[in-house]
């Protein structure tokens, strides 16, 4: 299987057309479309592999393991939700409108000792 094919799939599975999938990763228009032919830039590899939840070694066929190469390092939610950047929750994109949400509770809890 190729990196595109396995592109597709991927998308597939999570509903993303690749159309709506490269924009999401923030790519030139029909980027994707043209690794049928081309080898991707590690760069736009990994806006994808990140878009999709998965390691660049999964895309690339390396290995099977989805998250081969993710580190078990824990993860500052206040970073995270505060820098500009993609947060996701349930295979979908957090608006700013929701990260904000999020953060705002998330302080909230922790002002009451929770």
């Amino acid at each position: 299987m190729t990196t595109f094919e396995r592109i597709k799939e991927i998308s597939k599975s999570k509903g993303y057309s690749l159309t709506k999938l490269n924009d999401m990763a923030g790519l030139g228009t029909n980027s994707i479309y043209h690794w049928r032919n081309k080898t991707p830039s590690t760069d736009s590899l990994q806006k994808v592999a990140d878009v999709l939840g998965v390691s660049v070694d999964y895309l690339l066929g390396n290995t099977d393991d989805m998250h081969a190469n993710k580190s078990n390092e824990p993860m500052d939610l206040d970073k995270a939700l505060s820098e500009e950047g993609m947060a996701m929750f349930d295979g979908q994109p957090l608006s700013n409108e929701y990260k904000q949400a999020l953060l705002a509770m998330l302080n909230t809890m922790k002002g009451n000792g929770n």
